[in-house]
């Protein structure tokens, strides 16, 4: 059963119509707020064919605000643990953390990082890791030589995401706390980034729907930029 803030917000605009983006963060601002920060989210519809393994679109974003979600950073790495721990990262080890992992089959954490010459030992975590989104991949960022970096990076806002068996893409840009000029730059890059990585064979506009919401918020259109 929807709640009376849903239904009123609901009712102060038209759902089936499209906005800008600009109109829509108004619409988004001026909707009841919840107890709690709601985070706020874009979902795009491709225009691709999810079956097909070279129309689906990976990659990473650095949005510019980050996305206000404090993730529990796991770092692997043989040679620069010190590193590591000194750039923020909650839980760093090495073979004997792979091996942990694999016996208590428990994940305590959001992000996985790694460095190249633990990803052979990683791999045996990978039944564990994988279906839960969190194998390091070179392709998200989250595999490379400077492990600081890479820690820093996903501080200051780089989020990895990828389209799913329906063609869709789901991102949290941000925070209803976030101002509008925020949350409008965050949900910028992240369309520019999708436009970027246009699959070669997709022909025509790749994203064909965008709706923007937040936790307890109706949706709302979004005309294509």
């Amino acid at each position: 059963m929807k709640s009376k803030n849903y239904r009123k917000a609901q009712e102060s605009f038209q759902k089936e119509d499209v906005y800008s983006l600009e109109e829509a963060l108004d619409f988004l601002e001026k909707f009841p707020k919840a107890k709690f920060d709601e985070s706020v989210e874009v979902h795009l519809h491709l225009n691709i064919d999810p079956g097909k393994s070279d129309q689906q679109v990976r990659t990473v974003v650095s949005l510019p605000h980050g996305t206000g979600n404090t993730k529990k950073i796991a770092a692997f790495t043989e040679t620069q643990q010190d590193e590591a721990k000194k750039a923020g990262a909650d839980i760093v080890g090495d073979e004997k953390l792979v091996e942990k992992i694999i016996k208590d089959k428990k994940i305590d954490f959001d992000v996985a990082l790694a460095t190249p010459e633990m990803m052979p030992k990683l791999s045996k975590a990978a039944r564990i890791l994988g279906p839960r989104g969190l194998m390091p991949n070179p392709k998200t960022g989250t595999v490379g030589p400077k492990v600081a970096e890479m820690i820093e990076e996903l501080k200051k806002g780089k989020a990895d995401f990828k389209s799913d068996k329906g063609g869709n893409i789901h991102q949290v840009v941000g925070k209803r706390s976030f101002s509008k000029e925020q949350l409008k730059e965050n949900i910028e890059e992240l369309l520019n980034t999708v436009n970027k990585n246009k699959p070669a064979k997709v022909k025509g506009k790749l994203i064909k729907t965008i709706t923007v919401t937040a936790t307890m918020t109706p949706g709302i259109r979004v005309k294509s930029l």
